[in-house]
């Protein structure tokens, strides 16, 4: 995530924190520059023990991670666990923008959190009201670049560490050439998202629901869905919306922002609608803003991906195909995908509310990840929930 660690390095060490630092490869130690940089050329079978050496080593309280199911995280948890040393989990926010997940231990399907109403009811009467919340400027070219040079900084330091293999499923190079592809069809798909946007937005629109598809290497598919992988659960839900949608009702399928179009998504859509026979009342999104398009829909379907809180924060049904930590009773529909079509209930606004409160005490910061104005948010943050102290006021 670009500079986030080297900024809260140089957070943690301002406020008298020891801070050590494990690089996997070249991008990590682009992004780190600071003392106590531990460059791990091993093999992922050999990095429990060597984990376990670094913690007892240097004495090691806590640990700090972005994201908990990439391999080495896996391994390092489970050995964090062994020893009793607390794990806190960067995510990008379960609910968006302006919010960042931080939790301990684990995040998404790992979460610690039941998903009893009444808990989060209870939780919720005992806190105080949320500080007031604004937003945080967030650039995207700088995402795409911080990833760029990332991914540079890999490949050329592959000879170096030697044993680093990413979790992505495909080659920097193909990834490279997907982008490129759709940088170059940029305006073609500005046209495309304009005219879907027309045709949803007109009086005479059909009613429709929302699938935003997810990225289709996200571990929060391959590990915490029944799917493996996009293709998988876009057949099981144009099947599903096939037999049992409304015939008035059309779907509408959102292509993921970062998608990095190595797979063209549109063309399996319309693939599968082809074959089940929907193909007509199927529309493809390559871009735009989802807020009004979800604002519009009917409810939506999705696997387990934060857009869900979105369509949850507009009052609008939302069914869970995977392990979500917003898939709670009286939030998200309950009787699975087949009955949502017919009978999409919208969810109960003072239990999503109460969850939202317990979720921010719990589980958020303010701030983001691409600038400089929300890296400092966060790492501010980060450091009073490390400390112990409650969410500062802004």
């Amino acid at each position: 995530m670009g500079p986030l660690f080297r900024r809260l390095g140089q957070g943690l060490r301002a406020a008298g924190h020891e801070v050590h630092k494990v690089n996997f490869n070249g991008g990590d130690r682009l992004y780190w520059r600071l003392p106590n940089g531990i460059d791990y050329r091993g093999t992922l079978e050999a990095w429990p023990a060597v984990f376990a050496q670094i913690l007892a080593e240097r004495r090691i309280t806590d640990v700090i991670l972005f994201g908990d199911c990439r391999q080495h995280h896996i391994r390092a948890t489970r050995i964090c666990r062994e020893l009793g040393v607390a794990v806190h989990v960067f995510e990008e926010g379960y609910i968006r923008p302006d919010w960042v997940t931080l939790e301990r231990e684990g995040v998404n399907g790992h979460s610690s959190l039941p998903s009893d109403p009444e808990w989060f009811r209870s939780m919720a009467a005992t806190l105080p009201p949320v500080p007031e919340h604004r937003q945080v400027p967030s650039s995207f070219r700088r995402r795409a670049l911080e990833g760029l040079l990332y991914n540079i900084a890999d490949v050329t330091t592959r000879w170096y560490y030697s044993n680093w293999d990413n979790h992505r499923p495909w080659p920097p190079l193909v990834e490279g050439k997907g982008w490129a592809r759709k940088i170059l069809q940029r305006k073609q798909r500005n046209l495309e998202t304009e005219r879907v946007f027309a045709k949803v937005e007109c009086a005479q629109a059909a009613p429709f629901f929302l699938f935003p598809l997810q990225l289709d290497s996200d571990a929060q598919i391959l590990l915490h869905s029944p799917f493996g992988g996009m293709a998988e659960a876009l057949r099981t839900v144009i099947a599903s919306f096939a037999r049992f949608a409304p015939s008035e009702t059309r779907l509408l399928v959102k292509e993921h922002p970062l998608d990095n179009w190595v797979r063209d998504w549109r063309r399996t859509t319309y693939q599968v609608a082809e074959e089940f026979g929907v193909a007509e009342r199927i529309d493809y999104l390559p871009g735009g803003d989802i807020v009004p398009i979800a604002r519009a829909s009917l409810g939506m379907v999705t696997i387990n991906s934060t857009s869900g809180t979105l369509g949850l924060m507009l009052g609008k049904p939302v069914v869970v195909l995977g392990s979500a930590i917003y898939d709670v009773p009286g939030i998200t529909c309950q009787d699975g995908l087949d009955a949502f079509w017919g009978n999409p209930v919208a969810p109960d606004l003072e239990v999503f509310a109460a969850f939202r409160r317990v979720l921010i005490d719990r589980c958020l910061i303010p701030g983001g990840f691409f600038s400089e104005e929300a890296l400092a948010m966060v790492v501010r943050h980060a450091i009073a929930r490390f400390e112990g102290h409650p969410i500062l006021p802004e």
